[in-house]
């Protein structure tokens, strides 16, 4: 649904293309990380500019965890930072986190951090910011399916719809991304949002994560302006 001004009112990002960016300048893959704070500090800070209602960024997909080891430890180790950093800032712009993916392999101290700052900022009403953290597509809808089965007796197949299934996800209470972005050149959605991106329209630039800035956010929400969605219909 858009807001008066044909805005989105949930944007969902991939955030890629920090290890390219270090990569072209000879630096170690964790100084794109690093530098990639920049680009999500300023997409939350022109949503809440925009009163876009909620923001989702894919953090850590389930397959990185086969990235070496060390990247792995660098990025759990700067989400355990930046969560801790920003907290004050989330609670300024009145900013509620919510956390969806399987977290119970991340590091105790990554978690708690994530706890404190969801516990924290659980009572603010302006943008609604959603990390997605070892976070699937696949893993939402087979967790979705398992807790369905393992209540099966509550089950009403005869009234058994989307509205009942979504019920079980982890977005559930949270409306469809209507726009997924992706940085850094790649055309595909990567295990992401794969039931909630149904009609939701895709913009892709070549544009490195560690790069991307308000400038390019608004391009994108200007191309969405421009799409004619039709949900089907003539």
């Amino acid at each position: 649904m858009k807001n008066k001004e044909g805005v989105p009112q949930h944007i969902a990002i991939i955030m890629d293309g920090n290890g390219r960016w270090a990569k072209k300048r000879n630096e170690n893959r964790i100084k794109g990380h690093i530098k990639a704070k920049k680009s999500v500090r300023e997409s939350i800070e022109f949503c809440v500019e925009k009163n876009i209602k909620y923001l989702t960024l894919f953090a850590f997909s389930t397959e990185n965890w086969k990235r070496p080891k060390l990247e792995v430890q660098a990025l759990m180790n700067l989400l355990h930072n930046v969560i801790g950093e920003e907290l004050d800032n989330l609670n300024d712009q009145n900013i509620k986190l919510k956390i969806i993916g399987d977290l119970s392999p991340l590091p105790e101290k990554t978690r708690k951090s994530l706890d404190l700052a969801t516990n924290e900022t659980v009572n603010n009403n302006g943008l609604n910011l959603i990390l997605a953290i070892n976070y699937s597509g696949k893993w939402d809808i087979l967790n979705a399916t398992k807790t369905i089965l393992e209540n099966k007796e509550n089950v009403d197949l005869a009234n058994f719809n989307e509205k009942v299934f979504e019920k079980n996800l982890s977005t559930f209470n949270i409306p469809d991304p209507e726009l997924i972005i992706r940085s850094s050149g790649e055309e595909r959605i990567s295990n992401f949002y794969l039931w909630q991106a149904a009609y939701s329209e895709l913009y892709f630039t070549d544009i490195l994560w560690p790069d991307f800035n308000k400038n390019e956010l608004n391009n994108a929400i200007f191309e969405f302006k421009n799409r004619n969605r039709r949900f089907g219909k003539l």
